[in-house]
């Protein structure tokens, strides 16, 4: 009868510290995706910003191109 009981109590404990650790590696999980995101958000308005700054100087450098044209022959 005596084993009965430690074999329930040892399973609960068991089953207790399986629930502990989802919770603990959830909140690893959870603090982990933070700081990722908040690094990674900068990053990306920093590449958005130098893509879309290389993507406007071609035609504002084909614009420059010809308003030099023009001066050099006026």
């Amino acid at each position: 009868m005596l084993d009965i009981l430690f074999t329930v109590i040892f399973i609960a404990l068991f089953l207790w510290t399986i629930k502990l650790m989802f919770k603990i590696s959830w909140g690893i999980a959870k603090i982990l995706a933070t700081v990722l995101l908040v690094l990674a958000i900068p990053a990306l308005v920093l590449c958005l910003i130098f893509a879309g700054g290389f993507v406007l100087l071609i035609p504002i450098g084909i614009v420059a191109g010809v308003v030099g044209i023009i001066k050099m022959f006026t």
